[in-house]
């Protein structure tokens, strides 16, 4: 053998440590590194901005909550509230809110004057911007209810106007007092003398959750609680119509409908109804329930409708997908000891899929009761009920309005206190949702069974 067909000695071999990662390993935990960075990063700015959210409408919406009273002494003047002297009830009903109005101010008035507050206002109607418009309604439904109230006097408390509740909330200012025609800087010492004496007092407003809408000018006395009622009604409606439709018409797509092409072109057109924007489900609502049936304009039971069909797809898309979760092998068993189909699927499918099917449908009937623009269309705005239904016919067929809607319809209005109550309101909407999303994750999970 030459020396040339020898071969080349080898360089000796690198050592490679196992505990030691190379620059591969440490390349791929770098970059496994700033993907969970990121991570937390998104979650920490999903964070931030849902505390702001939440700091945002709190801070705004919990002045709704709480609200400016007058305790002032009314004499209730026989010469004017009952001038025959018989107290028979149909005379005292002729008397208008325009004969109770003077003697509120004569009361607030005196009450000034005994008490030695200095003010340049020493007129009764130098009284008229610091109280409510609704004060002499309240007044008047006291007197009709009793009265033998008639010649006395009588302690009432009585609304604030919404300048004085906005001053007492900082919502308005001294500086804006000069632009405003409502109110001047004298109604504001006044208040200031006044709330020492304990006659002007800022208190917790139940009004607010159990109360009617307001017209424009008293919005002081705008409540949420007549829409509260009217949105229990529309989700009774649609969990009335939905559930069975949602959930039947599932169980049929998916146990027992064959599969074809009308059965495709069904769960395809389902997958797209959910997509919809709910505003194209209020349109149909409005030519089929009111102008083509002739439904009553307004009333929950179209509305409840209306998101019913809103609902629908959710419902049985989360329902095929609770159904489709249970195993094979429980519809196998059962069809193995001899059950029919139908009873595989109530007596032992359908139990094990009920926690889904629950969850969909709470979480779908969340979806309807924030919606507004289904609402919008077929009429179910703000200021239409003044009272709570008094039957359970008349909550579902006379004109109300929906939470959502009342919150739109203050949202538009000047005065700032009907923004105030707008944020109250999605307080008192979201205390809803989370509610509602609460018991959807329980009953999950109290009802959930592992195989």
């Amino acid at each position: 053998m030459t020396e040339a067909s020898m071969p080349a000695p080898s360089a000796p071999r690198q050592r490679v440590s196992l505990t030691a990662p190379d620059a591969r390993t440490q390349k791929r935990k770098a970059a496994e590194a700033r993907f969970r960075m990121y991570g937390v990063a998104g979650i920490a700015t999903g964070i931030f901005f849902l505390i702001v959210l939440l700091v945002s409408i709190v801070g705004s919406g919990t002045g709704a909550f709480q609200q400016t009273f007058l305790n002032v002494s009314v004499y209730l003047d026989p010469a004017k509230l009952d001038k025959n002297g018989n107290r028979d009830p149909a005379d005292i009903r002729k008397v208008s809110t325009f004969g109770y109005t003077p003697l509120i101010q004569d009361a607030l008035l005196k009450q000034v004057q005994d008490n030695g507050i200095e003010t340049p206002l020493e007129k009764r109607g130098d009284m008229k911007a610091m109280i409510s418009a609704s004060a002499a309604a309240q007044v008047r439904d006291v007197v009709i209810d009793n009265p033998d109230l008639i010649g006395e006097t009588v302690d009432f408390r009585i609304l604030a106007s919404s300048r004085v509740d906005g001053y007492l909330k900082d919502r308005v200012k001294r500086e804006d007092v000069a632009r405003d025609k409502n109110i001047d800087a004298e109604h504001l010492d006044l208040v200031d003398a006044l709330i020492p004496l304990g006659v002007v007092k800022k208190t917790f407003n139940m009004d607010f959750i159990t109360g009617a809408d307001a017209s424009e000018s008293r919005a002081e006395a705008a409540g949420i609680g007549v829409s509260m009622i009217g949105s229990f009604f529309m989700m009774l409606v649609v969990l009335v119509l939905a559930l069975p439709i949602g959930v039947a018409a599932s169980i049929y797509l998916e146990e027992f409908a064959p599969k074809n092409r009308i059965t495709d072109l069904i769960e395809v057109n389902i997958a797209n109804l959910a997509a919809v924007p709910s505003i194209v489900f209020g349109i149909l609502g409005l030519s089929v329930f009111i102008q083509f049936m002739h439904l009553p304009q307004s009333a929950p039971l179209v509305g409840g409708m209306v998101l019913t069909l809103m609902t629908l797809p959710t419902i049985i898309i989360s329902t095929r997908a609770s159904l489709k979760a249970v195993p094979p092998s429980i519809r196998d068993a059962a069809l193995g000891v001899g059950a029919s189909k139908m009873q595989s699927v109530f007596h032992h499918v359908l139990p094990l899929a009920a926690p889904g099917i629950l969850t969909g449908t709470i979480i779908g009937l969340a979806q309807a009761l924030g919606e507004t623009a289904p609402l919008l269309l077929i009429g179910m705005v703000g200021f239409i009920a003044s009272n709570a239904p008094d039957s359970i016919a008349s909550g579902l067929l006379d004109p109300n309005s929906a939470m959502p809607a009342q919150i739109y319809e203050w949202a538009k209005r000047a005065d700032p206190a009907y923004y105030e109550r707008a944020w109250g309101g999605i307080i008192i909407l979201l205390i809803f949702l989370i509610t509602m999303n609460t018991i959807a994750v329980i009953l999950r999970r109290r009802f959930e069974r592992r195989w």
